[in-house]
C-alpha cells in the first residue's frame, strides 16, 4: 500500500514537470515595429524601382527601330527672309478736292488718261464767284473815292490852319477860334488816315475774291496719270475750306513705284532702309522685280489718334488683330504695266551669314529638357540658399553640422524632396545626333534661318551626322536613346494626314 502511493506520487511530480509555464506579459516595444516598417516600406520601394527601370529598358530593347534619313551638318551661306503681303503703290500720288464749293462744269478727264502738268482737270462754275469779284472790286474803288474826299479835306484843314497861325502870331485871332482850325486840320489828318485803310481792305478783298475765282479752274500739278476718277459732270462738290472736301479724283506718278507691305510686330524690328528684298505681283508670275526698303513706319497700323467713344468702340475689335507695320519698298525696275493697287509679295533679306554650320530645317525640334538647378555657396550662418534655375523658387538648406542627431537627417530627407519636386523641365531646340543604332537628342543653339536650313551656333560640330527625317520621327517618335533604322522615307504624307 505504502508502495503504489509513492509510486502515484511520483507519477503527479512527473506530470507537473512536463507542464509549460504561461510566459510572463512584456510591455510591447513600439520603436522596432515602426523600424522594422520603414525597413520594408524602403526595400519595397527600391524593388519597385528597379523593376520600373527594368521594364523601361525590356520595353527599350524589345521596341522596333524608327525607320529615319539622315544628313550630315555641313555649311552655308544663310539669308533671313521676312515675308510680307502688300500692293503696288504710286510713290507719288496726289488727291485732287476743290477748295470752293459749287457744281462741276467741266471735266476734260477721265480714268487712266495721262496728264502734263498744268492740264486742265476739273472747271467749276464761276458766276457766284465772279459776282463777288465785281463787288469786291466796286467797293475798292469806293474807298479810292473816300480817299481822295479825305486827302481834298486835309489840304484844305491844312491851309486854314497855317492862315490862321500868322493871325494868331500877330495877335489878330483869339486863341480859342486858333484851336478849332487846329483841330480841324487832326481831324481831316485821322479822316485821310482811315480812308487808307479802307483801301487796303477792300483791296484785300478784291484779291480773295480773285483767288477764290482763280480757284474754280484746277490744273494738274504734276506730270502723271488719272488713277481714280469718283466725279462727273454736273456733280456738286464741297470745299476744303472749312471741310474735308470731296475727293474728285486721283493722280499718280507711275514712272515712281513702290511696295507697300505690311510686316508683324515680331519681325518689323529688323528691318530699316536700305535692304534689299525680292518682289512677286500676282500679275507677273513669271517675273521677279527687286526693290530697296525706304521707309518704315513708326506707328502701327490703323493706329492713329482717336477719340475715348470711338477707341472704346473699337478696343474689342483691334484686340483681336495682329500687329502689324507698314513698310515702304521702291521697286527698283521700271514698268509700264504696274497699276496702283496690285497685289504684291515681298521677301526682305533682313541678315546674312556666311560660311556658317547649319542643318535642315526639320531636323530641328523641341523636347522637355530639365534644367540645372544652381546652388550658391553655404553662408557663415549654417544656411544656404538654392535656387531652381526652372522655377525660379528659393529653397534654404540647413547645414547639417548645425543640427544634431535625428533632425539633420530629417531635414535633409525635407530638403532633398524639395529640390526634387522643385526640379521642372522645359521645352529645348534639339536635334538627333546619330550614335550607331541609336539617337542622342543634343540641345543646340539656333541663329538665323532661310527656306532650307537653321543655323547652329553652338551643340554640333561639322560633318557630325544627323536625323533628317522623317517628319513624324522627328516631331514626336524619337527620343534620347532610340533604336534607328535608316532607310528611305515612308508615309510622311499619312502621318501629315
Amino acid at each position: 500500500m505504502h508502495l503504489w502511493l509513492e509510486l502515484d506520487n511520483f507519477r503527479r511530480l512527473r506530470h507537473s514537470d512536463g507542464v509549460e509555464k504561461p510566459p510572463m506579459l512584456q510591455t510591447p516595444s513600439v520603436a522596432p515595429k515602426k523600424k522594422k516598417r520603414g525597413m520594408w516600406i524602403a526595400m519595397l520601394a527600391v524593388v519597385l524601382v528597379v523593376a520600373a527601370f527594368a521594364i523601361v529598358v525590356i520595353v527599350k530593347r524589345s521596341a522596333p527601330p524608327i525607320t529615319v534619313q539622315t544628313t550630315k551638318v555641313s555649311r552655308h551661306s544663310i539669308t533671313n527672309l521676312v515675308v510680307a503681303n502688300g500692293q503696288i503703290q504710286s510713290v507719288v500720288e496726289v488727291t485732287i478736292s476743290p477748295e470752293v464749293s459749287g457744281e462741276i462744269v467741266a471735266l476734260p478727264v477721265k480714268e487712266g488718261q495721262p496728264v502734263n502738268k498744268g492740264d486742265l482737270l476739273v472747271k467749276i462754275n464761276p458766276d457766284v464767284y465772279i459776282a463777288a469779284t465785281n463787288q469786291a472790286d466796286a467797293s475798292y474803288r469806293s474807298a479810292l473815292a473816300a480817299k481822295t474826299s479825305a486827302a481834298a479835306n486835309l489840304e484844305k484843314a491844312q491851309a486854314d490852319y497855317q492862315r490862321n497861325l500868322q493871325l494868331f502870331n500877330s495877335k489878330l485871332l483869339s486863341e480859342s477860334d486858333f484851336i478849332g482850325f487846329k483841330a480841324a486840320r487832326d481831324v481831316a489828318q485821322a479822316q485821310l488816315d482811315s480812308a487808307d485803310d479802307q483801301v487796303n481792305v477792300a483791296k484785300a478783298s478784291v484779291d480773295s475774291a480773285e483767288e477764290e475765282l482763280d480757284r474754280t479752274t484746277i490744273v494738274s500739278p504734276l506730270t502723271g496719270t488719272i488713277t481714280r476718277l469718283n466725279s462727273e459732270v454736273g456733280e456738286r462738290v464741297l470745299g476744303t475750306v472749312q471741310n474735308a472736301g470731296t475727293e474728285i479724283m486721283t493722280l499718280s506718278d507711275l514712272n515712281q513705284i513702290e511696295a507697300r507691305v505690311n510686316v508683324g510686330e515680331m519681325d518689323v524690328v529688323g528691318i530699316k532702309p536700305g535692304q534689299q528684298a525680292r518682289l512677286e505681283v500676282d500679275a507677273f508670275k513669271d517675273r521677279k522685280f527687286t526693290g530697296v526698303v525706304t521707309d518704315v513706319a513708326d506707328s502701327a497700323v490703323g493706329s492713329g489718334s482717336q477719340s475715348g467713344s470711338s477707341m472704346s468702340s473699337s478696343s474689342s475689335s483691334q484686340s483681336q488683330q495682329a500687329t502689324q507695320f507698314e513698310v515702304r519698298i521702291r521697286v527698283t525696275e521700271t514698268e509700264p504695266a504696274f497699276r496702283p493697287g496690285m497685289s504684291v509679295t515681298a521677301e526682305i533679306e533682313t541678315e546674312y551669314r556666311t560660311n556658317v554650320l547649319t542643318v535642315p530645317l526639320a531636323s530641328v525640334t523641341t523636347r522637355p529638357m530639365k534644367a540645372a538647378p544652381k546652388i550658391d555657396p553655404p553662408k557663415m550662418d549654417g544656411t544656404n540658399t538654392t535656387a531652381s534655375a526652372a522655377s525660379g523658387t528659393k529653397i534654404t538648406t540647413v547645414n547639417s553640422n548645425t543640427v544634431a542627431g535625428t533632425n539633420a537627417g530629417m531635414v535633409a530627407g525635407k530638403i532633398a524632396s524639395a529640390n526634387k519636386s522643385n526640379e521642372a523641365t522645359k521645352p529645348t531646340d534639339v536635334v538627333f545626333a546619330v550614335a550607331g543604332d541609336r539617337v542622342k537628342a543634343v540641345a543646340v543653339k539656333i541663329g538665323i534661318c532661310d527656306d532650307n536650313y537653321w543655323e547652329i551656333t553652338d551643340g554640333l560640330t561639322n560633318d557630325q551626322e544627323i536625323v533628317s527625317g522623317g517628319y513624324r520621327a522627328i516631331g514626336r517618335d524619337l527620343q534620347d536613346g532610340s533604336k534607328i533604322h535608316i532607310g528611305p522615307a515612308e508615309a510622311d504624307t499619312e502621318a501629315n494626314k
